[in-house]
């Protein structure tokens, strides 16, 4: 399956990557072999196999979901770059936005 250009560069931008066009084209070329193995294992025949979130089976020990005390405000913000108040300010990942 093939992968244009033109989606490698939109990929890399969302991803903020700076992309030489050697490594485009290589991107191109390997995004374009993962998909084909993709493509292969829709053709394979799932019928009577369960779905599993593991090759191994593993049994899954949760903790009980209930209240405890959180980290305090101050600690959980010592490291931020930027604040406002009680809250992180966090640089807008949309081209346009407002920081």
């Amino acid at each position: 399956m093939s992968v244009d250009t033109k989606e490698i560069e939109e990929l890399a931008l969302l991803a903020r990557l700076h992309l030489e066009p050697d490594e485009v084209a290589q991107l191109q070329q390997d995004l374009g072999a993962v998909l084909d193995h993709f493509k292969q294992l829709e053709s394979v025949d799932t019928t009577g196999v369960a779905p599993m979130t593991h090759p191994i089976a593993l049994e899954l020990r949760l903790r009980a979901d209930a209240v405890a005390a959180s980290l305090p405000v101050s600690d959980a913000l010592r490291g931020a770059a930027k604040r406002d108040g009680d809250l992180f300010v966090v640089p807008s990942i949309i081209p346009g936005g407002e920081s």
